[in-house]
């Protein structure tokens, strides 16, 4: 039976700092290294055989951190632009109250929150979805089907995406659904059809969810 782990990098400088971020290159905050660190505590258990993150600093640090954690600093870890945050466009660096502050309620979740509006020069979460499943599709899933166990390594817009495919949840209520970071999500999957047949959280002591990406 294929497992496959979904994980979100541990807190950024710029989730510390409340920022909009997309794809900008930020490091992990020292929070999201111990983020990291716990991840991989958790994962030391599950017999990982490969790797994929995006191409941005703080998802493949998480990767190479948990990587070292589990003991495994040799696994192959392949990174992807396709697995990356979804594009704020010119909203990314803004502080999220000033924002909210400066546009309204409204507005500031229509274009954090909803699925298809795209903020000014950036994506939708329907335009991120097309790309991360179309890899997933491609990419990823030719290893589960050979039976192996895969860690994905991403951001929360890009992995509450790949939630969708899994689990088949639908546009209108992905809105409400958040992905915190360093908490390792476990699905025990059908061989064959990779149907989920088994969810699994794993968290060991409670870790405050990041807001936003």
């Amino acid at each position: 039976m294929p497992v496959l782990v979904l994980l979100r990098h541990g807190e950024s400088e710029w989730n510390r700092e409340n920022r909009f971020t997309g794809w900008v290159d930020v490091d992990l905050s020292e929070r999201g290294r111990e983020e990291a660190y716990q991840a991989g505590m958790l994962l030391r258990t599950v017999p990982i055989d490969c790797i994929f993150t995006s191409a941005l600093r703080r998802a493949w640090r998480t990767a190479e951190i948990v990587r070292e954690v589990i003991g495994r600093p040799e696994l192959p870890l392949e990174r992807a632009e396709a697995l990356n945050e979804r594009h704020y466009g010119e909203l990314q660096g803004l502080n999220k109250d000033e924002v909210r502050q400066h546009y309204g309620e409204e507005q500031f979740r229509r274009w954090r929150r909803s699925y298809d509006v795209a903020p000014p020069g950036g994506e939708s979460l329907a335009d991120t979805r097309q790309r991360v499943v179309a890899y997933y599709r491609q990419r990823i899933v030719p290893e589960l089907l050979q039976g192996k166990n895969v860690l994905i390594v991403a951001h929360g817009n890009s992995l509450r995406a790949l939630l969708m495919e899994l689990e088949g949840i639908p546009p209108e209520e992905i809105p409400q659904v958040e992905v915190p970071t360093g908490v390792p999500y476990l699905y025990e999957l059908e061989p064959g059809t990779l149907a989920v047949r088994r969810r699994q959280i794993l968290q060991s002591v409670p870790i405050e969810a990041t807001a936003g990406t």
